[in-house]
């Protein structure tokens, strides 16, 4: 900066923090983010309480992680904090906790303990009113209140932390946020939550490789994991696990790749099973990609621009996993609910997928009730089995190259059938389109 004038800016705490509130959260996604520093901490139990109780409606996210200390919870509440991420570690830009929580209200305090053998409990809060009354990015020690006392009774005796919303005028209608219909509303919301927090975290909940598992209750309802790939089914397959390395700018690592095709549902091993692994988008759009941030999941349904969803391949489903150090390859947004699949990628899974749904197309069709007439039932089921064969003869060929690594070559084999002889290619389920 030699020989130049410069003007420092400060923005304005006030409007900042306004637009700031409209990242892109709903409730159960901004609960989650909590959830990932709860993960992050170390926590074995997170407890998400969504407590009705007319304007002074609250919710609590507590957790049994190693907690902050003084020093670290004011730094906590700093938009664009200076901490620094391990690797694999959940955060990314030191924004969630803030945005997360003042998406939803107007108030986020925090109860933190370091130690179980030290009884001093750190409290700060980050008050919206405040900071547009001053202009100014403040926080606070906050006056006691029942809501406070809620806060500290779930933090215990033990470390841990635990985050309070109050004045919550992103969830409470802004007309009567005492009556019925609030109350409806926030019980909905915790439903939600459940859910979303099911698959979310799904393998944290089942319990990761490495031994860490985490518990999680909504309204003292402990979550039952939601893993999009039924692994509890017997007809249940998976494809060869595949793995990529893409380097973009500077970074590079390895992008893994896991196939599943999920049962019919004839072969379902009951049809309460089958509706509830039809996910919260039901079975055509719960179908495509499932992509992992260090094992949270970020991103699912749809097959990300590499084909379109199909009712014949809705029992489709692959795992895409990465790790930190490509965040920037996959441009992570701030609530953590969207990437953007490399093109690099994209053009390298391109036929791996397009295998794993031929797969799904000869499952879902070997089992298919629908357009049968009558009258020539015994017809057309004899050659709905012979095209099956057919395009189960074509999948075992694509999967005997993919192991033996000699994809390519099959695939120019496939280019001389498809000009030479397109209905054959057609009947083993790998005509051009496919």
């Amino acid at each position: 900066m030699a020989g130049r004038r410069a003007y420092e800016v400060t923005p304005s705490a006030a409007r900042l923090t306004r637009s700031l509130r409209d990242v892109g959260y709903d409730f159960p996604a901004a609960v989650a983010d909590l959830v990932d520093n709860s993960v992050s901490a170390g926590a074995t139990h997170v407890q998400v309480v969504i407590r009705f109780d007319g304007v002074d409606s609250r919710v609590l996210i507590a957790d049994d992680g190693v907690g902050m200390s003084e020093n670290a919870l004011v730094e906590a509440l700093r938009f664009g904090s200076r901490r620094s991420y391990q690797e694999n570690e959940l955060g990314r830009y030191g924004l969630g906790l803030k945005t997360a929580s003042l998406s939803q209200g107007r108030s986020v305090t925090v109860v933190t303990r370091r130690s179980a053998s030290a009884d001093r409990v750190f409290i700060r809060e980050l008050d919206l009113g405040l900071v547009e009354e001053l202009d100014e990015w403040l926080v606070v020690v906050p006056r006691r209140s029942a809501e406070l006392d809620d806060a500290r009774e779930l933090l215990g005796a033990g470390c841990g932390t635990v985050v309070l919303w109050r004045d919550l005028d992103r969830v409470l209608p802004e007309s009567r946020p005492d009556g019925g219909w609030a109350r409806r509303r926030l019980d909905s919301y915790a439903r939600k939550t459940a859910d979303h927090l099911a698959i979310v975290f799904h393998r944290f909940l089942e319990g990761l490789p490495d031994g860490r598992k985490v518990t999680i209750s909504v309204n003292g309802e402990k979550v039952r994991p939601w893993n999009p790939y039924a692994p509890d089914e017997e007809h249940r397959r998976e494809l060869p696990a595949q793995q990529f390395e893409i380097s973009i700018g500077s970074s590079s690592g390895l992008v893994h790749l896991r196939r599943f095709v999920l049962p019919a549902r004839t072969r379902f091993s009951s049809p309460d099973e089958f509706e509830r692994l039809s996910g919260p988008l039901n079975w055509n759009r719960q179908q495509g990609l499932y992509v992992y941030r260090a094992n949270r999941l970020v991103q699912w349904g749809g097959w990300a621009g590499i084909r379109g969803i199909d009712e014949h391949t809705k029992l489709a489903r692959a795992s895409l996993d990465f790790d930190t150090s490509l965040d920037p390859a996959f441009n992570i947004n701030v609530s953590k609910m969207r990437v953007s699949i490399p093109p690099q990628l994209r053009q390298m899974v391109k036929a791996s997928i397009n295998e794993l749904c031929t797969a799904a197309n000869a499952a879902y069709r070997s089992s298919s009730p629908h357009g049968n007439p009558p009258l020539h039932r015994e017809k057309n089921q004899r050659s709905s089995a012979s095209s099956t064969d057919l395009a189960l003869a074509g999948l075992a060929l694509r999967s005997a190259a993919v192991q033996a690594g000699h994809y390519e070559a099959l695939e120019s084999i496939l280019a001389i059938i498809r000009r030479d002889a397109p209905e054959i290619a057609a009947a083993l389920g790998m005509a051009a389109s496919e």
